[in-house]
């Protein structure tokens, strides 16, 4: 089972990086299929899944918003060296002070937004440095007063919205930036001394009008993004399942269905994969083919159950007396079992043998029909390869173990025979 375990593993390491995706527990999964299977315009991220969505989506979240401030700074920058260009010095003077806000405060909340911290801070570092830009815009226009009034506050509800659209942040977090640009606007509209408190209000309720809009289009873009990484979690989920469904597919068809060890066909697999690596330098492989001595009588005897029962605790016998990180071990048809040893030498080989036909004795399972003893035992044939030697193919190889037991059973069945050159082979 060990080789077929890492088998599995191994094909998942190759796999997409979908089948690879680790998913959620299963009622979260179970909440991301209700909300799916309901309207999308009712799509509420909640606990779990609202920590995965920020999590999935963080990092282009921090890179727009680190974008964002960065150019709004350049360009806060930018328009002052115009305006002391183009403007009256009185006027350049009046707006600088309220100028110098800005930069600063746009490049600490990039600053903040390098790295993923905690969601306090980071609502707290965004919703700050927004205040502070949007102050900062909407001053330099009252700083300067006349024209530059009311175009500023225009310039601030620009910026705000700007960043309403922009930033995939939580509804609240952009309700706050909404309503501070709001704010803002209506208390310097209402000293503006040009307007009356009408037309103030007035003004602001328009522009509020264009905000809420703003704020529900950016509400449905979020949902939209929620949908779709919900869609996202589910079809990982099926390509998980069926990746796993594939893998078991797999493992079946390469394991025997009774003694739970790897079949034939998956040992044919492994023995080309073992001599395939060794191609350039001999790998020196043993292999020793294990026969249930009269198991014929045994199933005449007590039954093709018994007979069952006896199979699967001679597998496990003979699994738990080998390397288990190295060896490998199949039932080769019938009552046989090949196993294969990479790496070992004659004498490692035989001692790893012996040790399973003792074990197998030891175990004293019945087998009353037996011409050699009461219980069940085993006769082994081994085959060696010494490193260095020019390569034997694996077939060659399990031809000079079958031999082998072929002598053990004509000596007596019951022991270990080492295959010898002049063996005839089969």
């Amino acid at each position: 089972m060990e080789l077929l375990e890492s088998a599995v593993a191994a094909s998942r390491v190759g796999a997409s990086p979908e089948a690879r995706f680790q998913l959620p527990n299963p009622a979260v999964m179970t909440e991301a299929e209700r909300l799916l299977a309901g309207r999308t315009r009712d799509i509420r991220l909640r606990g779990e899944l609202d920590r995965l969505f920020q999590e999935r989506s963080w990092s282009r979240t921090a890179k727009i918003i680190r974008a964002w401030m960065t150019w709004v700074a350049l360009l806060d920058v930018l328009t002052l060296g115009l305006n002391a260009v183009l403007l009256p010095k009185t006027v350049v003077l009046s707006m600088l002070p309220p100028a110098c806000i800005l930069p600063p405060a746009a490049l600490a909340t990039a600053l903040v937004w390098r790295k993923p911290r905690g969601v306090w801070l980071q609502r707290i570092s965004l919703l700050v440095g927004l205040f502070f830009i949007l102050l900062s815009v909407a001053l330099v226009g009252v700083s300067a007063g006349g024209e530059f009034y009311e175009r500023h506050l225009n310039v601030m509800l620009f910026v705000a919205i700007t960043a309403i659209i922009i930033f995939a942040v939580p509804l609240a977090w952009t309700v706050t930036v909404a309503s501070l640009a709001l704010a803002f606007y209506l208390i310097f509209q209402l000293q503006n001394p040009i307007l009356d408190k009408g037309s103030a209000v007035a003004g602001t309720l328009f522009f509020a009008s264009g905000i809420i809009a703003t704020v529900v289009a950016r509400r449905a873009m979020t949902i939209l993004a929620q949908k779709t990484f919900l869609l996202e979690l589910r079809d990982k989920r099926r390509v998980a399942e069926l990746a796993d469904a594939n893998a078991r597919l797999e493992r079946l068809a390469k394991t025997d269905p009774l003694t739970g060890i790897a079949n034939r066909r998956w040992m044919m697999e492994t023995l080309n994969r073992l001599w395939s690596a060794g191609a350039e330098r001999p790998p020196g492989n043993a292999m020793l083919m294990c026969d249930i001595d009269d198991f014929k009588n045994l199933n005449d005897r007590l039954g093709h159950g018994e007979g069952d029962r006896c199979l699967v605790k001679v597998a496990g016998i003979i699994q738990s007396s080998v390397r288990r990180k190295r060896d490998h071990v199949a039932r080769y048809g019938g009552e046989e079992f090949l196993v294969v040893l990479p790496g070992a030498d004659e004498g490692a080989a035989l001692a790893t043998a012996e040790r399973i036909r003792a074990s197998v004795e030891a175990a004293s399972l019945p087998n009353p029909a037996s011409r050699v003893s009461p219980y069940v035992t085993l006769s082994i044939g081994v085959a060696a390869q010494a490193p260095g030697e020019e390569i034997i193919a694996p077939e060659k190889l399990q031809n000079q173990a079958d031999a082998a037991l072929y002598l053990a059973k004509q000596a007596g069945r019951n022991r270990v025979v080492l295959y010898q050159p002049d063996l005839p082979t089969a």
